[in-house]
C-alpha cells in the first residue's frame, strides 16, 4: 500500500511524522521523499549505499530543413513549447511538458525526441528498507515529471508499502504525490495558520476519494479551531504529537523524534494502525 504524508503548508511536522513512521514500519517498507525541491528526510533517515542517477524528460529536437512551416505542431502545444516565426522553427525546451504530441504530429518528421535534465534520482538503503528521493535542478521549473519517474519505477505491486513524504501545499506537485496514495496523512498544527492551510488541503484532496485522516503536531498551542473543523468535516484525527521542546531538539539534531523519545512510539504504532485500518476498511467495502 501506499500511504502520503501530506500538509498544506511547510513546517508542520510531516517529514518528521514521515521518518518516525518509517522507523517504527516492521514490514518492509520503501521510503519516498517526493519533496524534489527541497529534500530532506535523508537527514533523517540516513541511507547508505547511496547511488545516483540523472532524469531527464523528453523534448523534441528540431531539423529547420525538414520543417515547412504547416504549424501542425504549434497548435498542438496548449504550453507554448514550440512555434513557427516566419519561416523560423523555434523551441523552448523549458516550457515543454515532455508529452510528445509534436514529434508525434509532425508530417515532415522534422522534430525528433531529445532531452532536457530534470534533475537527480537517488536511491540508498535505510535500516534495511529502501529509500528513494528526487532532487530537482537548480533552476528547473517543473517538478512533477520528475516526481512521475519516480512513481513510475515503485515496486508499488510487489511485497511491502510504501511512505511518500509530500511536498507541501495543494499545487500541482501536492496533487501529483498523493494521487497514487491508498491513504493520506494530513499533518496539520491547531494555530490559525494551521486550520487555514489545513483546510486548503483537505478541500484539494478530499475529492481523489482516498480514507485521509490527521496528525496534530504541536497539540497543545493555539485553539481548538483545527479539532472543531475535523469534527465538522469528519476528519478522524489519528494521532496527536504534544508540544515538546524536546521533540523540537530532536528535530534540529537530525534525530527522529520516535527514536530520540521512546514515549512517542505508542503515538506512532497508533497512527500506523489507523492508516493500516483505513485502507482495508476501503478494500472490503
Amino acid at each position: 500500500m501506499i500511504y502520503a504524508i501530506a500538509s498544506g503548508k511547510g513546517g508542520t511536522g510531516k517529514t518528521t511524522v514521515t521518518a518516525s513512521l518509517a522507523s517504527i514500519w516492521e514490514t518492509p517498507l520503501t521510503a519516498v521523499d517526493l519533496d524534489v525541491e527541497e529534500p530532506n528526510l535523508h537527514l533523517f533517515l540516513k541511507p547508505e549505499e547511496m547511488i545516483t542517477g540523472k532524469a531527464h524528460i523528453e523534448v523534441p529536437d528540431a531539423d529547420e530543413d525538414k520543417c515547412t512551416g504547416c504549424r501542425a505542431c504549434s497548435e498542438l502545444c496548449q504550453f507554448k513549447a514550440i512555434t513557427v516565426m516566419g519561416d523560423t522553427l523555434l523551441t523552448f525546451p523549458e516550457m515543454c511538458h515532455g508529452c510528445g504530441g509534436c514529434i508525434a504530429i509532425c508530417p515532415e518528421k522534422a522534430l525528433t525526441p531529445g532531452k532536457r535534465e530534470l534533475g537527480e534520482i537517488v536511491t540508498g538503503k535505510s535500516h534495511g528498507n529502501e529509500f528513494i528521493m528526487g532532487r530537482l535542478r537548480i533552476g528547473e521549473a517543473m517538478s512533477p515529471p520528475l516526481m512521475k519517474q519516480i512513481l513510475n519505477d515503485l515496486p508499488i505491486n510487489s511485497q511491502g508499502d510504501v511512505l511518500i513524504d509530500a511536498p507541501p501545499g495543494v499545487s500541482c506537485p501536492a496533487i501529483t504525490a498523493v494521487m497514487r496514495a491508498d491513504c493520506i496523512v494530513l499533518v496539520t498544527e491547531p494555530t490559525p495558520f494551521g486550520l487555514h492551510d489545513f483546510r486548503l488541503a483537505w478541500e484539494a484532496f478530499s475529492p481523489i476519494g482516498k480514507p485521509m485522516g490527521a496528525v496534530i503536531n504541536r497539540a497543545g498551542v493555539g485553539n481548538n479551531d483545527v479539532y472543531d473543523f475535523c469534527r465538522e468535516k469528519d476528519i478522524p484525527i489519528w494521532a496527536e504529537i504534544p508540544f515538546d521542546r524536546s521533540v523540537a531538539e530532536a528535530y534540529s539534531n537530525g534525530y527522529v523524534p520516535v527514536k530520540a523519545i521512546p514515549t512517542l512510539k505508542p503515538t506512532f504504532e497508533s497512527l500506523k494502525n489507523s492508516m493500516q485500518k483505513a485502507v482495508n476498511e476501503v478494500s472490503h467495502a
